[in-house]
């Protein structure tokens, strides 16, 4: 067996007739870059919702501001008179605004009957939408003309006789839906019983007419 050691092959290599090469040394690859991670976005904050507004219940008082006393019943149609000093203070039963004023007593008792018969009279539309009628005032109260806002409590006049109250002081009450406003007489002289609601209100309880107003639909001047 023929051993050639490494000095051997080296001492039998020919030169290379064309001379040592010149080998270009490679340049250094480098290393790939390293694109830095995407920044990540923070988390998204949505808007705490905006706190829902609580509506305050309307508060309702009785119509009277003094001792008074009322029935169950009316004559011919649905309301209620209570009985009390002339003088004695009469006031808005629930927050609303004053949609009809009458400050003179028009009433004839040979002229026609029912449009006048109120005498000087008040009504409020209330926030939850009844109106709100007292009628045979002596006076209203400064300031209590329509459009103007008022608060359950606040003063509008004083119970009176003036209309076909026949000389008995007494608050002519009626509760009715606003229907057209002025010239409805019939509908704002009352349409549902108030008995139950004044003896709710009396007792401090917030009783509203609203929904049996509510069911009620506005109808034409009976013949």
């Amino acid at each position: 067996m023929v051993v050639v050691t490494a000095a051997a092959l080296a001492g039998c290599a020919a030169p290379d007739p064309r001379g040592p090469l010149d080998v270009k040394p490679r340049a250094a690859t480098p290393p790939p870059t390293q694109e830095a991670p995407a920044p990540t976005p923070p988390p998204t904050t949505r808007a705490a919702p905006s706190p829902t507004k609580k509506q305050t219940p309307l508060r309702y008082v009785f119509p009277v501001a003094g001792e008074a006393s009322f029935g169950s019943s009316h004559a011919g149609y649905r309301a209620t008179d209570v009985f009390a000093d002339c003088g004695t203070p009469v006031v808005a039963v629930t927050d609303g605004e004053v949609l009809e004023v009458s400050r003179v007593d028009r009433y004839d008792p040979d002229g026609v009957q029912g449009p006048d018969n109120g005498g000087r009279s008040v009504s409020v539309r209330g926030d939850d939408g009844v109106r709100y009628y007292g009628s045979h005032l002596s006076a209203l109260a400064a300031g209590i003309d329509r459009g103007v806002r008022v608060r359950a409590g606040q003063r509008l006049g004083a119970v009176g006789r003036t209309g076909n109250a026949n000389n008995i002081c007494h608050l002519h009450f009626g509760l009715s839906p606003p229907c057209a406003g002025t010239g409805d007489w019939w509908m704002r002289r009352g349409v549902i019983w108030p008995a139950p609601y004044l003896r709710a209100w009396r007792r401090g309880e917030a009783r509203s007419p609203a929904p049996a107003v509510a069911a009620v639909r506005c109808s034409k001047r009976p013949s």
